[in-house]
């Protein structure tokens, strides 16, 4: 076991919470030795009822995470050009360095499950800027299972335990699946090699959705980020997954942690795919729907910085588990699109850090920005500014005021204004075009990794009624015919094979007597 630095340090003495000195933190105050406990135990009221409140909500998707600080260090180009030319955000100046914490997380299982699930895997950047905190909130694979947010708690209670057995049920996830045909793409991933990244320092990560840079003139593009693991990426086969959960269940949270400690700090190099703001009509896809690839030989990548992670969190509780991040967090120079999915989640997110950690959880270290915060936004539970006072006229909490209060900032640059118009509607996006990319991810699969999905997918498809295996296979024939094909041949070998194990267990239940023991 290693030494810490701290280990030589003189130890400190204990106090509660008010500062009181903790002299006996063995024994509660009882009526003699045997008890009953008095009610005068202030230490170990104090001590229970914190311990009892000390768990904050899980969350709802991403509960299980590991954290690390670091900093992005950015190039200043982007396709061989100043990136002023496309954005003015000053986190990407050449040469800037911006202190980040980032969380990687698994999606869909609970705080203690295992990280070697097949599952989606967080992919989270909060940036401290000069200009406020940008989180860039995003997921190892470049895609996701829909485009529109109503779909979003649906599709989450299907991948989640059933709320009567309390049992993980792929027959409950392919169900929804089958009746989405958007999700085939994400699932082709999913179950593929590529659904089981083997650690957090190997995995790439991805913003999903397509953004907006502005400029000076503002003037806008859309953008992808994509980050690339400088210590090259690796997946695992269920077959290895399953080998490494037998042996340790945290192994990815402590290959981080080792490697940093260690002093081997894990690198991703940050690129982006640059696109005209525009519908363009000449894709078969829309290019803002999240279950859609940019694919590099139409969209390059560009790289535009490079990202360290150097130093551990000093408490998970304090750093990683109330960290808050939002799609919405942007810094100026940074924009949304018209992705409806992204600007679902925009809401969601905020919505429920409010929840789960409190209506001030931007109050807390590991939340608030480098760049001093002056609002009149205040109250509240837990609110601890103690700054009020040094604004310039404290008693002024409201906007506009001819009495010195707070001013509204100058835009730094011009602000972009987008032409919108249509009939308000309920409908999905025309070029929908659900199985071209899943069957073309399917065909730029190596042979192992085709096998592999095969294999996987129709293990959990087996376990499913017939309705959804048809559907499955329905699906994925028309994204890819020799796809379809063996998905369907191997359920088939499957039932065969079902058929002849029970016939031979009715043989040995027939020919042998029962265990006397």
């Amino acid at each position: 076991m290693r030494e810490h630095p701290k280990d030589k340090e003189p130890r400190q003495e204990m106090t509660n919470q008010q500062g009181h000195p903790v002299t006996d933190n063995q024994n509660t105050r009882s009526v003699g030795n045997r008890g009953p406990l008095v009610f005068e135990n202030y230490d170990f009221l104090e001590k229970i009822s914190h311990f009892d409140r000390e768990k904050i909500p899980e969350r709802i998707v991403h509960a299980r995470g590991a954290g690390a600080h670091g900093y992005f260090e950015s190039y200043g180009e982007a396709n061989g050009e100043p990136i002023s030319k496309y954005t003015r955000a000053k986190v990407f100046e050449k040469g800037k360095k911006t202190p980040v914490f980032v969380r990687f997380s698994t999606v869909n299982h609970g705080k203690h499950s295992p990280e070697t699930l097949r599952d989606p895997r967080g992919f989270a950047v909060k940036f401290y800027t000069e200009d406020g905190n940008w989180d860039l909130v995003g997921n190892n694979l470049k895609i996701f299972f829909i485009r529109d947010p109503l779909k979003f708690p649906d599709f989450v209670h299907s991948f989640f335990p059933d709320p009567v057995t309390n049992i993980q049920d792929p027959e409950r996830q392919l169900d929804f699946i089958s009746a989405s045909p958007e999700a085939t793409h994400m699932i082709t991933f999913l179950f593929s090699p590529w659904g089981i990244p083997a650690n957090y320092r190997q995995m790439q990560g991805s913003g999903v959705h397509a953004y907006r840079w502005v400029n000076k003139e503002g003037k806008t593009v859309l953008v992808k980020y994509h980050w690339e693991p400088v210590q090259g990426i690796k997946n695992l086969t269920q077959d290895e997954a399953d080998k490494i959960q037998g042996m340790n269940f945290n192994h990815a949270t402590q290959d981080l942690y080792d490697a940093i400690e260690d002093g081997n700090y894990p690198e991703w190099e940050l690129y982006v795919q640059i696109m005209e703001d525009h519908e363009h009509p000449e894709l078969d896809f829309d290019p803002l729907d999240p279950t859609k690839l940019w694919y590099k030989d139409q969209f390059p990548w560009y790289k535009v910085g490079k990202m360290t992670l150097n130093k551990n969190p000093d408490n998970y509780q304090s750093e990683v588990e109330q960290v808050a991040f939002g799609t919405g967090v942007l810094v100026d120079g940074l924009d949304f699109s018209d992705d409806k999915l992204l600007q679902g989640r925009t809401y969601s997110y905020s919505d429920t850090q409010r929840y789960r950690v409190g209506p001030n959880y931007l109050q807390l270290p590991i939340n608030s920005p480098i760049k001093r915060v002056v609002t009149n936004q205040n109250g509240g539970q837990m609110d601890y500014r103690m700054d009020y006072a040094e604004e310039k006229n404290p008693h002024i909490n409201y906007e506009p005021s001819t009495l010195n209060g707070l001013k509204e900032a100058q835009n730094p640059g011009v602000e972009n204004t987008p032409h919108v118009e249509g009939n308000i509607v309920r409908e999905p996006i025309e070029r929908q075009n659900n199985f071209a990319q899943a069957g073309e991810t399917y065909r730029r699969f190596s042979d192992w990794e085709r096998d592999d999905l095969i294999t996987n997918l129709s293990g959990a498809l087996s376990k499913c009624r017939k309705p959804i295996q048809d559907k499955m296979i329905e699906h994925c024939t028309k994204a890819d015919e020799e796809y379809g094909r063996r998905l369907k041949e191997a359920l088939e070998k499957m039932k065969t094979e079902d058929k002849m194990d029970e016939a031979v267990h009715d043989a040995e239940e027939l020919g042998h007597p029962s265990d006397p023991y």
